[in-house]
Formats: structure tokens, sequence, C-alpha cells
């Protein structure tokens, strides 16, 4: 996948950074691997650039749809429509070899297994012996290329086997070329070379048997050398024998969990590309935007909208809307749905402020004069691999930015304490670790706070005729929270999200904390009044609406969220229907 984003580059069709952020996500510390035989196994996952990352779950699909736009693939004639008769390769036969070995790392009471390329090749150098004798086991009166990875596993072989021609990198170009045509004329039996000699653009159909003499962790290099010989032109199946320790195996089923990596990306692209071709031929567009028919349910006490509010907002009535509290996607760090629609799948911070825009501009319109919206939001982390540095970028500057630059008045702001432990623990973040503090606190930073922006609509008509009295805040109450710094707000204050989870999601953010909800409907909006949110979630900030008064209207895009929305809301018109009969009762 990586040597994908190298080619979207190359090409222009987009930056790896970008191709990542769109498509791909960090991988689990635990992998499972297919092995050879088909079994799976569970491994923690390598450091090594490239490994760590997979596909997102929703993004299986539509990746391969994609990479039609920009990218072919083709093993067969069938694949384009046509016959294979003629093309069909004979049977390729992979049998592995572990020999055991008394191995000990010098220094070592025991072998602790493979720590990385020089342990690799320290391994290989020292078990090179007991792999030629079962080499020499194997071999019969036909002819054989044997791939060597070291000059010595070359040197030792050449010197075992007189009807062998061995080829070496210090050999010249002609030289090489001569032994090639020697060997492919059948002058010599075995062929005993490297694969970054030979092992890339020859043909040796003259050879259907082949062995390695250890292995890297190269996949393409694998593949090109059993490619010489298992080729359109071959006519007898292909034996393919890797001979190596048996503290090598690791190595043996990397190779074959790539080989499963590469089928599923060649099979996906195959499948994807008859119907790429379809479409355009037919005139249509190649990638689709989903449609969806909006659900609303209406009650007295709220409107729910499973829908998207850059639709739903316009049918809105203008200067309707008392306040609205909401938590928009944090640009393109969250990812919550696999549709387009949603914000949080912006490839790029510019291209989610320019879709952003368009709630900023509706909720303007459908504000009452002088009203106002709360937004809550946070500074983001920057990535190295996405944005080239590691930093802080001021999400909550940009906003500001965007809803001034909408006509929106920039009214101020409250900070939500956080407790960086809980943090650390929640985003593995290094810059907030105890040992990072005693090994380098220029690498230490605080928590990422929350970030209430308060912004209100131009004009006072409105609050003239219906102002917010603030009945429900004592002096007391409002001294600490108009200091804008809220504290005693609980991170675990949300309601219960787990449920709403679908299989393929990724990553979700908790909701926005009921308490933090509460004070903003409580210090700007009257009981009795309308509470919008456009991102509504699983309806935690409707449901504080309904809780303290209010009526509330909720839109979310996403049907798994909705439909644990409207359980919360109708919960807590439940739970006032019964106080209200126990209150009633005990007058």
């Amino acid at each position: 996948f990586i040597e994908l984003g190298n080619h979207t580059e190359f090409l222009g069709v987009c930056t790896q950074a970008e191709m990542l952020a769109e498509w791909f996500i960090h991988a689990n510390k635990v992998s499972e691997k297919v092995l050879w035989d088909g079994s799976v196994y569970k491994e923690k996952m390598s450091n090594k650039k490239g490994t760590e990352w997979r596909l997102k779950n929703y993004g299986k699909a539509h990746f391969y749809e994609w990479l039609t736009n920009w990218a072919m693939s083709m093993r067969k004639p069938s694949d384009l429509g046509f016959d294979n008769n003629g093309f069909i390769l004979p049977s390729l036969n992979i049998t592995p070899y572990f020999i055991p070995v008394d191995y000990r790392p010098e220094g070592k009471l025991f072998f602790d297994g493979l720590k990385g390329i020089q342990d690799r090749a320290n391994i290989r150098k020292d078990t090179i012996n007991p792999k030629i004798n079962k080499a020499l086991e194997l071999l019969n009166d036909e002819q054989w290329i044997i791939w060597c990875g070291l000059n010595e596993e070359s040197s030792r072989l050449s010197k075992k086997i007189t009807t062998a021609i061995e080829i070496k990198g210090s050999d010249s170009p002609e030289y090489k070329a001569e032994m090639i045509e020697a060997f492919q004329d059948g002058k010599y039996q075995i062929l005993i070379t490297k694969g970054k000699i030979a092992g890339y653009g020859m043909n040796f159909q003259n050879a259907h048997n082949q062995m390695f003499i250890g292995l890297s962790d190269s996949w393409e290099q694998y593949y090109q050398c059993i490619r010489r010989e298992w080729r359109f032109g071959q006519t007898e199946p292909v034996n393919v024998h890797v001979i190596l320790s048996d503290i090598e195996r690791e190595i043996f089923n990397n190779i074959q969990r790539k080989e499963q990596i590469a089928k599923t990306l060649h099979h996906e692209l195959i499948k994807n590309v008859a119907n790429y071709e379809i479409k355009e031929l037919k005139g249509e567009d190649k990638m689709e935007i989903s449609t969806f028919e909006n659900q609303v349910i209406k009650t007295d006490n709220y409107t729910a909208v499973c829908g998207d509010s850059c639709e739903y907002l316009k049918e809105v009535e203008g200067n309707s809307i008392d306040l609205s509290v909401y938590s928009p996607p944090f640009a393109d760090l969250y990812t919550y749905s696999n549709t387009e629609r949603d914000l949080g799948n912006s490839r790029t911070w510019g291209e989610f402020f320019e879709h952003y825009k368009f709630i900023i501009k509706e909720l303007l319109r459908i504000t009452k004069q002088g009203r106002l919206s709360c937004v809550h939001t946070s500074e983001i982390p920057a990535m190295a691999q996405k944005d080239g540095y590691i930093g802080i970028k001021d999400f909550p500057g940009a906003v500001i930015k965007a809803h001034e630059e909408e006509g929106w008045i920039y009214h101020g702001r409250a900070i939500v304490t956080k407790n960086p432990q809980a943090q650390a623990i929640r985003t593995h973040s290094k810059a907030l670790l105890f040992v990072q503090l005693r090994k380098d606190s220029s690498d230490s930073r605080p928590a990422l706070l929350d970030h209430i922006l308060i912004f209100k609509k131009p004009g006072q008509s409105e609050v003239k005729v219906n102002p917010v009295k603030n009945g429900e805040i004592d002096n007391e109450k409002w001294i600490d929270w108009a200091g804008g710094i809220w504290t005693g707000i609980h991170e675990s204050d949300t309601l219960r999200y787990y449920e709403a989870r679908a299989q393929d999601d990724e990553k979700h953010i908790c909701p926005l904390q009921l308490g933090t909800i509460e004070r903003c409907i409580k210090l700007y909006s009257n009981p009795g009044e309308t509470v919008l949110t456009p991102f509504g979630g699983i309806g935690s900030e409707a449901y504080q609406a309904i809780k303290y008064g209010r009526k509330a209207i909720l839109i979310e895009l996403k049907k798994s969220y909705f439909d644990i929305a409207i359980q919360n809301l109708n919960s807590i018109i439940y739970q006032d229907k019964q106080l209200n009969i126990f209150t009633n009762n005990a007058k």
C-alpha cells in the first residue's frame, strides 16, 4: 500500500499523505496473519515503515473503485472478457523446508527471535551448510535455478555442484549475458545466481525447477524470481523449493502474508475495473454519491432528522432558532461514517472548511438576531506522516475565522479543563507521559483542552422582545461559569455511545460532556425555547435541551447514531413524565 502511495505522487493523483488520510488508518498493535498453509496467527506489529497502515474497514470497497480511476490490473485474457485458451499457466507447487539448526547468537545463551535486518543476515550466514545439504538432496538431472542472497551461499554451492554455472555481481555484463543464454540453450544444468541479477525480466521457461537458499523479506523479489519460470510459454508444472532454517520461519510467513495482500489487491482492482469501464462507456459517473431518504421524527419535545445537515438546514425557517450547540467533526482527525457526505471524511484541512462553511452560513440564517451559537472545538495534534511535522494545529482559531467570514460575531470562549494523565492513556501521546518529562521535557506539552466558542448573530431586535433572563442560575454560579475556565466537568459525564458503534467503524470520539452542554443551554437560552444541533450524534445536546425544558432539533447523518439518539431522547421524556407523576401524587 505504501508503494501505491508512491505511485499516486509520481502520477500526480494525490500525495501519499492524502491517500493515507482518506483510505487508511494506523494498524493495531496486534495483527492477524494468514500463513502459507491457510492457518492464522496473531503477532505484534512491526514498527517498520509501511507495516503500520491498513485500509479503513468501510473503505475496502470504495478504495478499489478509486484505484480504477488511475490504475489497471490484468493477469489473464478473461480479466478483459477474452478467452483464456492458450494462456492458462501450468500448476505452481511451492514447498518450504525448515531445517532444524542449533543456533546461538554471539554473546547470548540462546536464540530469542529475529530482531532486524542485521540479525537476519547473521542467521542466514551461519546456517548456510545445512541448507546446502538439503539442496543437494533435492537436485535431479533436470534444469534448475538456485536463487541465493549472499555471496557465500553462491560460492559454496558452485563448489559443490560441478554441472552448475555461477553468475556473480562482479562478472562483466557480456559474461552474464553469455552464461544466461547458455543456460537457456540447455548447455548448463544448473544456474546459481541472485534475484537482483537474473530475477527480473528474464525468460527461463526452459526450466521448471528452482529453489531459494534462504529468503529476504522482499515479496517483490520472491515473486519476480518465481515468474522467470512460471510464465506464459511454460509447459510443465513449476516446482519451487524454499529452504530455510527453522528459526527463519517468520520470514516465510511474512512473504506469504504479502502474497495474500497482493492477490487481494489485484482481484479487487480487476473486479472494479469492469464496472468502471461499463459506466464510462454508458457515460455514467464512475464514483457515485450516496443518496438516501431523510427520516424525520417529530414529537411535542423534539424534531429529529436522519439526513444531511447541508440539505435539511435549508428547510428550517429563517430567524427561528434561539440557540445552537454542537461539536463539529474535527477537520480530518476522526472518522465517523463511510459516506462522502460526512465532513469528517474531508481529505484536507481546506476541503473541510470549504464544506463546513455551508453549515455556518445556514446556521446564521436560521438563528434569531442577537442570539448565539456554541461550538465545541479543541486544538488538533499535527502528525508527521500527514502534516509533515509534529506539533499542534489551531483548530479553534480556524473555526473562529470561518465564522467571522460568514458574518458571525465572535463573542467569547470558555475553556474546559482536562486531566493530562487520562488524556495520555486515551491518546497514547508521548508528550503527556511522565517518562518524556524525565527524558526530554522540551517534547512535553499541556493537555489539549476543550474550547467552547461562542458566536452571536448581528442585530438586537429579537433579544429586546425576548431576552435570556437566566432564572436558573444564581449569582455564585454565574461568577464560576463566567470565569471562562470551566472546572468540575468529568470526561465520563456522557451519554452511553457504545451501542451506536457499527461493525466497520474505526474511531468514535466520546460524546460532548453533559455538564458542558448544560452550561451552554442554561446560560444562553430560556425554558421553552428551541435548541438546534446540526451534528446530533447520539443526541447529547438534544437530550440536555429536553431535560432542562427546551425544545430540540437534531440532525444526524449516520443511521446507527441516529437510532441511539432517538432512544436517548425518548428515555429523558419518559423520565420527566415519571417524575411529574411522582411529584403530582406527592402533592
